[in-house]
């Protein structure tokens, strides 16, 4: 009796089909990222250059922020809460919506880089954490290395610039701020290669074409996101040119 496997049984299907769910779930995954970057990138543009906006945000006499730029500012981190929190019970639409908001508000809040940096300075660190991010994504999704116990390293690590952020707020302090950026550059190629290969290890077990897997590829995507934006944001401290 022939011992090879049927072919189109069930399990053959599944080994076959299994590859072509990851590189379709992570299309998603890319496609909704890529997204929320050009929303980002066109509302913090908009802003940036339009200084009757901004004066919404910014009291150009004090140079502080205005009750609304502060609301904008921490905005973004009340709608990730929101939608970590409510991604089960809210519907695949509704948190597409609430993707695209954040994308929206995220970018006004970065709109303040423009009256910093020389706009061509923004534009060349951008394609260098391009750069950096693709090798990263690249290496996480190629790796045969289980980066769950890095991935545990780097949070705890993010954990710790978050706080010496905080601080240096209070302190002022330019070498704490130069150390912290670097930090944060290498915890943020780190994440991006940790979150490539669990959002890899994602799409091999779930179905596509569900409004679970769309869940899923948004979720996944506004972590990759957050990486890039502050993979970003680290890099234009330490490199950025001043206007």
């Amino acid at each position: 009796m022939d011992q090879h496997p049927i072919p189109g049984t069930y399990q053959e299907q599944a080994i076959e089909l299994a590859p072509a769910n990851v590189r379709t779930f992570l299309a998603n995954v890319f496609s909704y990222m890529t997204l929320a970057l050009v929303i980002s990138g066109a509302m913090a543009w908009w802003f940036g250059h339009d200084l009757a906006l901004l004066q919404y945000l910014i009291n150009f006499e004090t140079g502080k922020q205005t009750i609304l730029g502060w609301v904008v500012l921490l905005a973004p981190l009340g709608l990730v809460f929101l939608m970590g929190g409510m991604v089960e019970r809210l519907s695949g639409p509704a948190l597409f919506a609430i993707y695209l908001v954040y994308s929206a508000v995220t970018g006004i809040s970065l709109s303040y880089i423009f009256l910093i940096y020389a706009a061509s300075s923004i534009a060349t660190v951008f394609f260098i954490t391009a750069g950096l991010f693709s090798v990263m994504a690249i290496a996480g999704y190629t790796t045969s290395t289980d980066l769950t116990k890095l991935g545990s390293i780097l949070f705890i690590g993010l954990i710790g610039i978050i706080i010496a952020s905080v601080v240096n707020m209070f302190l002022g302090s330019g070498t704490m701020d130069y150390i912290i950026s670097i930090l944060g550059v290498i915890i943020f190629t780190g994440l991006t290669a940790y979150d490539v290969q669990k959002l890899k290890r994602m799409g091999g077990v779930v179905a596509t074409g569900t409004e679970t897997a769309q869940k899923m590829a948004l979720m996944g995507a506004l972590s990759l996101y957050l990486d890039f934006i502050n993979l970003f944001l680290m890099l234009l401290r330490l490199f950025g040119r001043r206007d």
